[in-house]
């Protein structure tokens, strides 16, 4: 069965960091892509960053040179480093992940908070 388990979101000061941490069960992070998706209040869940199995490392513009995201494959575990947080950064952070042959995103944690004062 596969899990995903979010953690390391939490409550930052504009411009300062955070790690995000993606524990995954039932699957190896390497063999898949790996994506980070974030929904703010009354907004749409957006497209974040990813980790393809092809080795690619597309981000949204908006964190474009402020994200970014890596893996562990000896713990299984995919990661997205936050620095110089803004505001409009704060969203649940949900860790997904594409099965080969899937035309979407198929598997989905539970979601951290990360909210970023001003």
């Amino acid at each position: 069965q596969v899990q995903l388990v979010e953690s390391g979101g939490g409550l930052v000061q504009a411009g300062g960091s955070l790690r995000l941490s993606c524990a995954a069960s039932g699957l190896p992070v390497g063999f898949y892509n790996m994506g980070w998706f974030r929904q703010a209040p009354g907004k749409e869940r957006e497209f974040v960053a990813a980790k393809t199995w092809r080795g690619e490392y597309p981000y949204a513009d908006s964190v474009k040179g402020r994200f970014t995201i890596s893996r562990d494959n000896a713990k299984n575990t995919v990661y997205l480093q936050m620095n110089s947080l803004k505001p409009e950064d704060t969203a649940i952070y949900y860790c997904a992940v594409q099965r080969r042959g899937a035309s979407r995103y198929d598997y989905w944690g539970q979601g951290t908070q990360v909210t970023t004062s001003s």
